[in-house]
């Protein structure tokens, strides 16, 4: 049967073979026809989980994203020969390489998909592949690009006009935009988070399938794509800890914690103090320069006496202040928790300092091995402090976004009588003894 375009390729990116499986049931069971075997699930589980795919759905087309570089027709035989109706070679490879792609799919009926990406993402090079003799051309917008929240269909509109076969295009796609890449002409819409992290893959799936139809937006699950504009309150979203995974188990501001007991979140650009122990002058004076919403950050040694208390809680509070970081000390904590701004702090003490004047405001600052600059985001909860480098705010923000929910999907899995080891398949990435 011929296939009908537009068709939804769903993208297994998984690592666990036992993950994928469950989901690419659900996934059949709501109407896919395409199940793509991602990179990293090819790279974990080798070509074997394309022959069970393939024994589980015998009528289903199979696409192996091997992303081909090199040795061709070697690595295009093994996809086919385990079951791959289609193969993907990369469109930066080399001629050679993709022509003997496309001599080995024919000895085994099978089709080459050639994914255009980074510097083959160009027109010339969609017109010279066609030439090639490619079936389809695949517009990639890379996951590291989809971060920084740029995702443009021009590029698949401009490919579609120029050439005669089907093209298809990946990255980010969900039920809201897809209607986009459609109106530009993709023949095949390859969706993986959209579908893989959600609790409801069946209804994550009719949604998708109705906005192709009805050619409108249906509102997706997934938290919108952040921009420098929403990004304060797509942070306010995620937890300190889906942060710190999103940089690497990093950006953690070590020894300081909240003074506060009940829930609260702090979001903010920073005003960065560097000031000697106890010496409150320079963190008052800070309160002066800062906006409304920003978060002041104090080094202070990490010692005592204190260089901050209740008289310059209300000077904050009145200044609309997110609140405060101090790698030192905080005093008059009953009527801090009163006021319920939120202060993290390393040292509890009932010492005051003094106001002598040393120390710098907006300067970059080290705490702990952690630099921090003016203009910096602050994130701080019940977890503590964690700091995003003002350039790379909007990556880091949709990276949490993506930790929270993958977690939501292994939270779904986990109540569904999993356990978490099991969801995750530790033993088999345990080290060898």
């Amino acid at each position: 049967m011929k296939d009908k375009f537009p068709v939804i390729q769903l993208a297994l990116d998984f690592i666990d073979e036992k993950r994928a499986l469950k989901l690419t049931e659900e996934a059949v069971e709501a109407g896919i026809e395409w199940i793509e075997v991602g990179t990293p699930l090819i790279k974990s589980c080798g070509v074997e989980i394309i022959k069970k795919l393939r024994s589980l759905y015998p009528n289903k087309k199979i696409i192996a994203d091997m992303k081909i570089m090199d040795a061709g027709r070697i690595e295009a035989e093994m996809a086919f020969k385990a079951g791959a109706n289609i193969v993907v070679v990369m469109g930066n490879a080399s001629n050679e390489t993709i022509k003997e792609s496309i001599e080995a799919c024919k000895n085994y009926g099978g089709e080459i998909m050639v994914d255009l990406m980074e510097e083959s993402a160009n027109l010339k090079r969609a017109k010279e592949v066609e030439g090639l003799g490619a079936n389809y051309i695949g517009v990639h917008i890379p996951i590291d690009q989809q971060m920084t929240g740029r995702i443009s269909f021009d590029f698949l509109k401009e490919v579609v006009e120029n050439v005669n076969i089907p093209v298809a295009i990946a990255g980010g796609l969900n039920s809201e935009n897809v209607v986009f890449a459609v109106n530009a002409g993709a023949s095949i819409l390859i969706i993986g988070g959209a579908i893989t992290k959600s609790p409801d893959v069946k209804k994550a799936i009719s949604d998708i399938k109705k906005a192709i139809e009805t050619k409108m937006p249906v509102k997706t699950f997934l938290y919108k794509r952040v921009n420098i504009e929403n990004v304060k309150d797509i942070l306010k979203k995620v937890s300190t800890a889906n942060i710190s995974d999103a940089l690497h188990r990093s950006g953690w501001i070590k020894g300081v914690k909240p003074i506060l007991n009940e829930n609260f979140k702090i979001v903010g650009k920073c005003i960065t103090v560097r000031t000697y122990p106890g010496d409150w002058a320079k963190p008052v004076e800070a309160i002066d320069l800062a906006e409304e919403g920003d978060v002041i950050i104090i080094d202070a040694g990490g010692v005592g006496p204190a260089c901050w208390g209740e008289l310059a809680t209300n000077s904050a509070i009145m200044k609309k202040l997110e609140g405060v970081v101090i790698f030192g000390a905080v005093r008059d904590i009953e009527e801090i928790i009163k006021l319920k701004f939120p202060v993290f702090a390393k040292i509890i003490t009932p010492q005051a300092g003094e106001p002598k004047g040393f120390g710098e405001i907006n300067i970059p600052i080290k705490i702990e091995g952690q630099i921090i600059s003016p203009g910096d985001w602050i994130i701080g909860d019940l977890d503590g402090v964690v700091v995003i480098p003002k350039e790379k705010v909007v990556e880091i923000a949709n990276r949490a976004m993506d930790v929270l929910e993958r977690e939501n999907r292994i939270r779904k899995e986990i109540i569904e009588g999993e356990t978490l080891s099991k969801v995750m398949d530790l033993l088999r990435w345990e080290k060898s003894k």
